[in-house]
């Protein structure tokens, strides 16, 4: 609040009211979350139900572990944000747009920039996108996450309705009202939009992407190159240089963890910020006090009155000042919600606001300096496309999960849409000066990500198309001279149900398999995180005496499945578990029951002790003769390369090499 108090000047009307407005707006919105987490850990579970562990409530509450957690994301988050002072202003009088005497062209970009701010970072994001999370996770696959499973999007083939039954899945009250109900039903009946929002995220994720290569690399270089101010004979290839240097330190130490990088850089940004913030509170009171006038929107429409085209294509600059403010939602996993909104709103925010205005004043003194204090920016799509993608997903959340009315979606969507459109189509117009090189690595991601779920879908189909009847296995034994051998074999398959061809053809060229045998299936679910004690689904496989089972390994979309340790010992203590716990069936008696129970896990506990074995389907998918060239690329070229190359079970799982048996099998999609 000093902070903030510091710049009220005289006749600074307009910017004492937007200050305190901000103020009274977060200090209730402070007490209502507070009181909320609460009155949740003091009444009702049902906030946990939602996805917030009592440990993360817990986290949240406390004043001193917000505070650490806000000054922590000041090393990690807002890094693109505050560095955006070195070239937006730069970047934005870099075209035809020229400076008049009366200053209202540098007005009018700081009344841009000041509201773009206040309404994109502020509201949309710290205020309403940050209240989305999945589970404590935040990005666009998070929004994407909600989408399916309060839509009921079955996007995951072999999902399961025992999924549903994890406590990270719950979709909160059962209500439906008229409009999610009609969202619903519009994905239910045109599947072909469901394949449509699929590709929306992965455009604005991998947007994002090409975003995160290139903003690191102008902030640096714009950085470094204010040293050719003090030192003029530096050559601009030595800049290049520098800069390289440091984006290779900087990168090679997030190996460390997010922890350790925060406290790490969270001095030098909080420096950074103090450092700039004070010289725009002197540069405002030196050199021209009447910028604060400058944030009446007022101004906004005066320079594009007067500037016209040229203005609106300068508005590619302004939207810079921006970038990165979709790291805030897409980090949440790493902090919490409220120490982010508090960082941002009482220390980042005031912070940049007080340097782009100071910088005004100056430049507005110093029209010559405008194009010699930075360097150059590459404008890019990349930044305004993430923002309305987030924008639109979140119009689905406010609708399918929030349950909102139509009028605030739409006043959602029209208020930051129209605004993120605008520089949309300011961006656009540059797409030949750079733009092309963020949609071009866009694309090329997506391509690859989307080839990678089609290939993987479509060898899923072939397995379920393709499954055999353990029965028909069993019947067959006799006449292929089917053994048993001694030990566990572990049968890994993609199926959650049925047994793979992969496995009648293994048994079919080599008659014998193990005496315990258990179909393993990794797969994921709709959820950021699965716990530990829901991580294994136990279930048999014909009957007892067959001795086979089946065990789904459930990960969520954050879990590391290679962090698992002991897989053998957990699997088999599942099953124990589980045998010892099952029902039992008609006809048992209650000793009989026991008696076999305990039997039966003694051969299960010998069968490990004979060794456990790894059998694992190597599969090649092939296009087939009919299919156009065009899928012949994709599945024969690109998805066989990727299959080629991505991390095999075995090492996901740590698999021991001289327990590892391969069966290689084509698949025809």
């Amino acid at each position: 609040t000093r902070l903030l108090l510091f710049i009220h000047f005289p006749n600074s009307l307009s910017l004492s009211l937007s200050l305190s407005l901000h103020i009274i707006i977060f200090s209730l919105f402070l007490q209502t979350e507070n009181n909320t987490l609460l009155g949740a850990m003091n009444q009702s579970p049902s906030l946990i139900e939602q996805g917030i562990s009592r440990q993360h409530l817990k986290k949240t509450v406390s004043c001193a572990n917000v505070l650490t957690l806000a000054y922590q994301s000041l090393g990690v988050i807002y890094g693109d944000l505050s560095t955006s002072p070195l070239y937006v202003y730069k970047t934005t009088f870099s075209g035809k747009l020229s400076l008049h005497e009366d200053d209202e062209e540098i007005f009018g970009v700081f009344s841009f920039i000041f509201w773009t701010f206040t309404l994109i970072a502020l509201f949309k994001y710290v205020f309403i996108v940050l209240s989305a999370d999945d589970n404590g996770e935040g990005g666009t696959f998070a929004l994407y996450s909600l989408l399916c499973r309060y839509a009921k999007l079955r996007v995951l083939p072999n999902h399961q309705e025992m999924d549903e039954k994890l406590s990270t899945y719950a979709t909160g009250s059962p209500g439906e009202t008229r409009q999610s109900a009609a969202v619903k039903s519009f994905f239910e009946k045109h599947p072909k939009s469901q394949k449509g929002l699929l590709i929306f995220v992965l455009l604005g994720t991998c947007m994002a992407i090409g975003d995160s290569v290139l903003t690191p690399t102008i902030s640096v270089l714009s950085a470094v190159s204010g040293v050719k101010l003090k030192i003029p004979q530096l050559h601009e290839n030595y800049v290049v240089i520098i800069s390289c240097i440091i984006l290779v330190a900087i990168f090679s130490v997030q190996r460390f963890g997010t922890h350790r990088v925060a406290f790490i850089f969270a001095p030098i940004s909080t420096a950074w910020l103090l450092s700039i913030s004070s010289i725009g509170v002197y540069n405002t009171i030196k050199w021209n006090p009447h910028i604060v006038s400058a944030l009446s929107p007022v101004y906004m429409y005066k320079f594009l009155r007067n500037t016209g085209v040229e203005g609106w294509v300068s508005l590619g600059g302004v939207v810079l000042s921006i970038t990165g403010v979709e790291t805030m939602f897409a980090d949440l996993g790493h902090f919490s919600s409220l120490s982010i909104k508090v960082a941002f709103s009482f220390f980042v925010y005031p912070c940049l606001i007080l340097a782009y205005m100071g910088e005004a004043a100056f430049l507005s003194k110093h029209h010559e300096d405008i194009q010699r204090s930075f360097y150059k920016a590459i404008p890019g799509l990349a930044v305004t496309s993430v923002m309305l993608v987030t924008t639109c997903l979140m119009s689905l959340v406010m609708t399918i999960v929030w349950k909102q009315r139509t009028i605030t979606v739409l006043a959602f969507l029209i208020s930051f849409g129209s605004v993120e459109l605008l520089y949309f189509s300011s961006c656009v117009y540059k797409i030949p000066e750079g733009g092309w090189i963020p949609i071009l690595l866009s694309l090329t991601f997506m391509s690859v990500m989307y080839i990678w779920n089609y290939g993987t879908t479509k060898k899923h189909e072939f397995d379920v198309e393709n499954k055999v009847s353990i029965d028909r296995i069993v019947a067959l034994g006799p006449s292929i001279g089917m053994v048993r051998v001694p030990g566990i074999g572990l049968v890994y398959t993609n199926l959650v149900t049925g047994v793979p061809a992969v496995f009648g053809h293994f048994v079919t060229n080599l008659p014998a398999f193990h005496r315990v045998l258990v179909f393993v299936c990794v797969k994921s679910v709709q959820v950021p995180y699965v716990g530990e004690e829901e991580r294994f689904v136990i279930s048999r496989v014909g009957p007892k005496e067959y001795g086979m089972f089946r065990s789904v390994v459930r990960y969520g979309y954050r879990d590391v499945p290679r962090e698992m340790y002991d897989f053998e010992s957990r699997l088999v203590s599942a099953i124990v578990e589980f045998v010892e716990t099952e029902p039992r069936t008609e006809g048992e008696e209650g000793c009989d029951s026991l008696r076999m129970r305990k039997e039966e896990t003694l051969e299960i506990m010998e069968a490990k002790e004979a060794g456990v074995a790894y059998i694992l389907g190597q599969s090649y998918a092939k296009a087939k003769q009919s299919s156009s060239v065009l899928k012949k690329l994709a599945v024969d070229v690109v998805f066989a390369f990727m299959s080629t190359n991505c991390r095999g079970t075995d090492v996901v799982l740590n698999v021991p090499h001289t327990s590892l048996l391969e069966v290689g099998m084509v698949y025809y999609v």
